[in-house]
């Protein structure tokens, strides 16, 4: 059985940390945060273009690896940016209970 999301989202997370200040030379994760946030940014809308390719074509299997990938790249956004996941949660628990076009008025306003 897989594991629940949450858990996956941890471990992932922690993992990027934990590459914070590697060897580029030995981790994927430390070369990405080496090349800077531009980079990191763009790495990240690359996969989510390709994620959203394959929703549009359909493909299930596609769809399920290319969302990983976007899940990961957006992590490592986030660590080259120093956003925590538990920021994350806030703006995301501060939203529940509001509908989406009154949240996206409010921003505006802002």
């Amino acid at each position: 059985m897989a594991d629940s999301l949450g858990a996956a989202l941890e471990r992932l997370w922690r993992v990027i940390d934990s590459r914070r200040g590697a060897d580029p030379g030995t981790s994927y994760t430390a070369k990405l945060l080496a090349r800077g946030n531009a980079k990191v940014a763009q790495k990240f809308g690359e996969e989510a273009v390709e994620a959203v390719i394959e929703g549009a074509r359909g493909d299930r299997a596609a769809l399920i690896g290319e969302s990983a990938d976007v899940l990961y790249h957006l992590f490592v956004l986030w660590a080259a940016l120093g956003v925590s996941p538990d920021e994350i949660a806030g703006e995301l628990t501060r939203r529940e209970g509001v509908s989406g076009i009154a949240e996206k008025k409010g921003r505006k306003q802002q």
